[in-house]
């Protein structure tokens, strides 16, 4: 059995891609989830880190979609 693993740059890239089509800012994102700085988000574009499962969901309602139109799988 295949034990599928996320592709955190693709991720990044889908999230940004996401934000940007329905026309939500870095800031707006940050207020949402009530984070102290921008700095995570942007490392969760780049790829470099990957949304805890709270912030996917809350993500998810923000975009208007599923969790599993968010992350991108290898």
């Amino acid at each position: 059995m295949k034990i599928e693993q996320i592709d955190l740059v693709a991720t990044g890239e889908n999230i940004k891609r996401l934000r940007v089509k329905n026309g939500i800012t870095v800031a707006q994102i940050q207020e949402w989830l009530g984070l102290s700085s921008p700095r995570i988000i942007y490392k969760w574009q780049r790829g470099e880190r990957l949304p805890s499962v709270e912030n996917l969901i809350a993500l998810s309602k923000m975009f208007n979609t599923i969790v599993n139109d968010i992350v991108i799988f290898k």
